[in-house]
């Protein structure tokens, strides 16, 4: 396993109930924010994005009763993760700011890939829009 990997999957395991309480007052907000950024580098960050945010609502919602909870948790990990503004490569360093970010929201794309081509296939989103591509 790769360490990003395993950085996910442990930022995961922290994720409570309480993380998500809190993610869901911010995340209108945030999903704003993530329609923001500009990252030639990364085309699919965006989109990645919203479709996690998109993901952790219509579970938090009770439209989505599928997916398991490591699949919610990484997401809600990768979320938080991509906001911070300080984090392995901080955000204000420019685009190259957003490469550990992109790894991340890949990783948890990868890590749990089956879960999510089902709730994409449920949205009727095609799963190469999402794409695991940075």
């Amino acid at each position: 396993m790769s360490d990003i990997a395993e950085f996910v999957q442990s930022g995961a395991a922290k994720v409570a109930p309480k993380t998500l309480e809190e993610l869901m007052r911010e995340l209108p907000l945030w999903k704003s924010e993530f329609a923001q950024i500009h990252t030639p580098r990364f085309p699919h960050l965006v989109r990645q994005l919203e479709f996690l945010a998109d993901l952790v609502e219509d579970v938090y919602d009770g439209a989505y009763k599928e997916l398991p909870y490591a699949a919610l948790a990484a997401a809600v990990f990768a979320l938080l993760y991509a906001k911070q503004e300080a984090d392995l490569i901080p955000d204000w360093t420019g685009e190259m700011g957003r490469a550990d970010d992109s790894s991340v929201v890949r990783a948890v794309l990868i890590l749990h890939e089956k879960a999510l081509m089902r709730y994409a296939e449920w949205r009727r989103i095609p799963w190469n829009r999402i794409s695991t591509k940075p």
